[in-house]
């Protein structure tokens, strides 16, 4: 078999030479290997979908955390392999496949090599044939739950333990809903129990264990406890300012908020926001939308915000006709009335590369609706500036067919070299990086797009650089053990932390604000009609921003699972961070000196709440043990 399966012909019976395990077709996933004896684990991969749109990227981890390797697959690599070699080792390697993935992925290794397969949860994880097997354990004590998603490929789950031959079956039904699943429990035993799984049904394939320990394994004998040993993570920090920290913020909704929400909104303390602008009723209402803004404005003391036109029933290709100029001319009447403060820019499209048939269809609207910005010399006076494309993804592709024809980055190209001087700045939105260890590529983004409208002499891009609306996913394919979870406050922190890393981003939208029914990624839910309650990544969005600085300082990291951010506001300094790995981190800090003048560090864990940790300062160098899956905080004050 060629499909999560072990060659049971092969190998199993040989002793004096290796035969390969093969892992096929996975699309999103953990694989941990653990050699005991030199071995070569080597990737290969295919196109799936969209492939020539999109580059990707595959982290090899050793078994404290350090990166041992990383490939970059580009766009125009849709087939293609990659060896490494893997030395002998206690604690497991990580090959990580992180979702979403446009390749299918096979890995082979040495049959001697304890591997482990870790599959994401409610998003598929592989492409399986009807019959594969696997096998996991649950120790003695553990109450366990099967649990899987249909998507269209596997229909039912059916686990045999291995010990007595009990047999469990868990059909796999379709939900309106992405976020809904099916689970079943195992029984509780006193000793550790093996089972096996079957997977019924050819296709997308999700699966996963709850309760213990979510591990898989084509040889029963391979089910070893992980081991992951203590990382070490080095920071130097130097004098240097390198820019700007962005404004941090997010979609505010588009209506006048109850007491209680505009309570808990503003206990998010954002410097930013995103708004939608919908022109049909602008173009009949003209103030509609004039109570909110300002509210937003003098309550959450919102000055830099960014609007995307739109229309009723979230309609997003939008034409130059006399509907859409005039909720234009109306956005721009209610924005001269704000009294001149802050910046206002406006997006013409909500991420029209996915929207649009074609760019000339997006290029007719942007260069009407930018002359009509730019006829009445108050607008700018006002504050108002012009933003482009507000394209969905920056660097790949959206996810629609012919995505090679609507990157991001390439109809900002073309806009800039035909209407440069109408633009003032690039925004764009940035969807899928579920897996935290892939953030990173927040910052190769950001990089790109100053790359794109160059640099001024301050070393500021000419063009300012919003990222007006992320989330770990797109639209309603929201899976709750992120979005429901302290995943979310990881995930958000590292965002930040990457996408703020040089200095060269001024905004950064978290989207969005609360909840909607089917859009269930809000930083709030909703409890009754006028009652909502922070999630885990509201309360992680208080923390951040309570040491958040105005500039960034340059910072050497040596680290892969720990982010760390240096920041300063006059005499204030901040290391803010996160440790996105399960292993605890011991963390060295150079060149902030000691002893550190009103020195303290914070961590904030999954309980939601923050509290002071001890850190030594010895030698001109400051130390501290990190938790896994912890943010933190080191401020100290200048003398």
């Amino acid at each position: 078999m060629k499909r999560l399966l072990l060659l049971l012909s092969l190998g199993l019976g040989l002793s004096a030479e290796a035969a390969p395990m093969r892992w096929a077709d996975i699309r999103d996933g953990s694989l941990y290997l653990q050699p005991d004896r030199p071995d070569t684990v080597t990737v290969q991969w295919v196109p799936a979908w969209q492939a020539d749109a999109n580059e990707e990227h595959l982290y090899l981890l050793d078994g404290q955390g350090k990166l041992q390797a990383e490939r970059l697959i580009a766009a125009s690599e849709s087939r293609g392999s990659q060896s490494w070699p893997l030395a002998p080792s206690a604690a497991s390697y990580r090959l990580e496949v992180p979702g979403y993935s446009f390749r299918r992925y096979t890995v082979e290794h040495d049959d001697h090599t304890v591997a482990l397969f870790a599959p994401a949860k409610v998003h598929f994880s592989a492409e399986t044939r009807d019959g594969d097997e696997l096998f996991f354990k649950v120790a003695a004590g553990e109450r366990a739950v099967l649990a899987g998603k249909f998507h269209g490929g596997v229909g039912a789950l059916q686990a045999q333990r291995v010990g007595d031959g009990k047999q469990l079956s868990l059909a796999l039904k379709s939900y309106p809903a992405y976020w809904e699943f099916d689970q079943v429990e195992l029984p509780v035993a006193s000793t550790d129990q093996v089972w096996r799984l079957r997977l019924r049904g050819s296709g997308k394939a999700a699966f996963w264990l709850d309760g213990t320990a979510n591990l898989f394994a084509q040889n029963p004998r391979q089910l070893k406890p992980l081991r992951e040993d203590p990382g070490q993570t080095r920071l130097m920090l130097h004098k240097e300012i390198l820019g700007k920290a962005a404004n941090l913020g997010m979609a505010l909704p588009y209506a006048l908020p109850p007491a209680n929400p505009l309570a808990l909104l503003k206990s998010l303390n954002p410097r930013a926001a995103s708004y939608y602008s919908v022109v049909d009723i602008m173009a009949s209402r003209p103030h509609y939308e004039d109570a909110f803004r300002r509210l937003y404005q003098d309550r959450l003391g919102i000055k830099q915000d960014i609007t995307l036109l739109a229309g009723s029933q979230r309609k997003a290709d939008l034409q130059a006709d006399a509907t859409s100029n005039a909720g234009l001319e109306a956005w721009l009447a209610a924005t001269r009335a704000l009294g001149g403060e802050g910046t206002h820019y406006i997006g013409f499209a909500d991420e029209p590369n996915l929207n649009y048939p074609d760019y000339a269809s997006y290029q007719r609207l942007f260069s009407s609706m930018a002359r009509q910005v730019r006829s009445n010399p108050d607008n700018f006076k006002a504050g108002v500036r012009i933003a482009m494309p507000a394209s969905t993804r920056l660097v790949n592709g959206p996810f629609a067919d012919n995505a090679t024809d609507k990157r991001g980055i390439d109809w900002a190209r073309r806009l800039l070299a035909e209407s440069g001087d109408s633009i003032d700045a690039l925004a764009w939105h940035e969807w899928m990086i579920r897996d935290l260890l892939a953030t990173r590529v927040y910052r190769d983004n950001v990089r790109r797009a100053a790359d794109l409208v160059g640099l001024d002499a301050q070393g500021r891009p000419r063009k300012a650089l919003l990222l007006d609306q992320t989330n770990i996913s797109s639209g309603p394919t929201l899976s709750p053990y992120e979005q429901e979870t302290h995943y979310a406050s990881l995930w958000w922190a590292s965002v930040a932390i990457n996408s703020s890393q040089d200095g060269l981003l001024d905004m950064l939208n978290w989207f969005q604000a609360d909840d909607e029914s089917d859009h269930r990624k809000g930083m709030l839910r909703q409890l009754d009609d006028d009652r909502y309650e922070l999630k885990p990544v509201g309360f992680a969005q208080q923390f951040i921003q309570k040491y958040w600085l105005q500039d960034v300082v340059r910072l050497e990291n040596d680290a892969f699972e720990v982010d760390v951010l240096a920041m300063s506001t006059d005499l204030q300094h901040c290391l803010f961070g996160v440790n996105k790995g399960t292993r605890l981190q011991r963390v060295n800090l150079s060149g902030a000196g000691c002893p550190l003048s009103k020195g303290s560090l914070r961590y904030f864990g999954a309980d939601n709440r923050s509290r002071d940790a001890p850190f030594s300062c010895k030698d001109g160098s400051v130390s501290f043990d990190l938790p896994g899956e912890t943010l933190f905080a080191l401020s100290w004050t200048a003398t």
